[in-house]
């Protein structure tokens, strides 16, 4: 899938009129229909299934349902699921580029990844309460890159109970193996199927804190699919199954290099060491000679995390990147606006960009995490920041760099915000 782009000044992006948010419509029943046939053959193709549990509790009132982020076929299980139940879906803004109207229709509603929007919140409660329709949310906000959740938004519990709907929960089994991000979304041939849940009536959340429901929605996003695959004895027999694998583990455990991993077919190795490791069909890494680090790929991911919070610790960490820059501004289009320079330090982001014409500097207390993907919409790997008036799609000329930058971030937020309460203590 690729998204409509266009080179401009940076000139042409400040004369630009401000975005409006634009009128929440109840879905259209006629592209609902079309969404549902056109996921048949896949869903078919993957033998989809899937099981419910306290759903008698709610009936047809509106509320909010929370599903894990794994691949595309997210949206063609939602829409065989709740079929019958009309729903809004919290879609990301440059999903609506080039094509707003249809994303209205389907009954989208725009929001920035990783921005505190407001303006979000107000629509989720209107679509609830004024238009008595259910929302689908996706609380990670993007795909996982290793098969395990991602960081779930801070005070969630507290937005849910101000909702004051009952809370419906998907977790999918089998989505992230059918169509990793890492393998550039190729398919496999897997079972898919899920679990659907009343997770909280509207008493349950009344009778419990705000860090009660955190809890719970952590331990339900707690996952690991490729630990269940190995378990199960899942079989991926595709022979590429570890091409793009490092992007995601892009340091060598055996010589310390980092950016000097690559992958092909089966196999994952360090050119700087030359260490070769392969991926076997339930998912497991095993070396070709010596020892075997990590077989299990989210206990690499999490020494990758651990080795840039060190970094960080010991006030080493910085990425100085070359970018080129693309803007979203407004539904038209993704505007390219030329080269620039990407900082990430202890002091947050420092974007510099269209021959010095703008700078745009994020605090690292900003966000939680961090937008970054692989092979954005066919254009490349992608970090992007911003704020409610722009958004900045940086695409890093250096390889393997974007997942290193979300452990970053994170870590960084969670040390200088522990930093600060005990300042105050």
């Amino acid at each position: 899938m690729k998204i409509k782009t266009k080179r401009v000044s940076y000139e042409f992006i400040k004369n630009l009129s401000p975005l409006k948010r634009g009128r929440l419509t109840r879905p259209s029943r006629l592209f609902k229909l079309l969404i549902r046939v056109l996921s048949v053959g896949e869903l078919r193709a993957t033998k989809f299934t899937y099981t419910q549990s306290g759903m008698e509790k709610i009936q047809n009132e509106p509320c909010l349902i929370l599903m894990n982020h794994s691949s595309f076929i997210d949206l063609k299980i939602a829409s065989k699921i709740f079929f019958k139940r009309p729903y809004h879906i919290v879609s990301t803004m440059d999903g609506f580029i080039g094509k707003h109207w249809l994303m209205r229709q389907i009954g989208c509603i725009p929001t920035r990844k990783f921005v505190a929007d407001v303006a979000l919140m107000r629509d989720i409660q209107r679509a609830l309460h004024d238009k008595k329709t259910s929302v689908l949310l996706f609380p990670e906000a993007g795909y996982s890159f290793d098969g395990k959740s991602t960081v779930l938004p801070k005070n969630l519990g507290g937005f849910i109970k101000k909702l004051e709907v009952p809370i419906v929960s998907v977790i999918t089994d089998g989505a992230f193996l059918h169509q990793p991000l890492y393998n550039n979304l190729r398919m496999r041939k897997n079972k898919v199927s899920a679990h659907v849940q009343c997770l909280l009536t509207k008493e349950e959340i009344a009778s419990k804190s705000a860090d009660e429901i955190d809890g719970i929605l952590e331990n339900l996003f707690a996952f690991d699919n490729f630990k269940t695959q190995a378990l199960n004895s899942v079989k991926i027999t595709d022979p590429n199954r570890a091409e793009g694998l490092h992007r995601i583990l892009y340091r060598c455990p055996a010589c310390q290099t980092e950016g000097q991993m690559q992958s092909e077919g089966i196999t994952l190795s360090c050119k700087h060491c030359g260490k070769t490791y392969q991926m076997d069909e339930y998912g497991v890494l095993s070396a070709m000679d010596g020892n075997t680090e990590f077989p299990h790929i989210p206990d690499w991911t999490a020494w990758e995390r651990e080795c840039v919070k060190k970094e960080i610790e010991r006030g080493e960490y910085r990425l100085d990147l070359d970018v080129d820059i693309g803007i979203v501004a407004d539904y038209k289009a993704l505007y390219m606006v030329g080269e620039g320079k990407l900082s990430h330090d202890e002091n947050g982001f420092i974007l510099q960009g269209a021959d010095g014409d703008f700078s745009y500097q994020q605090s690292p207390l900003s966000s939680y995490s961090l937008n970054s993907d692989f092979f954005w919409y066919e254009i490349g790997d992608v970090i992007g920041i911003g704020d409610m008036k722009r958004l900045y799609y940086c695409f890093p000329k250096q390889e393997n760099i974007v997942v290193k930058a979300r452990f970053a971030t994170e870590e960084l937020y969670k040390i200088i915000k522990q930093r600060l309460i005990k300042e105050k203590v």
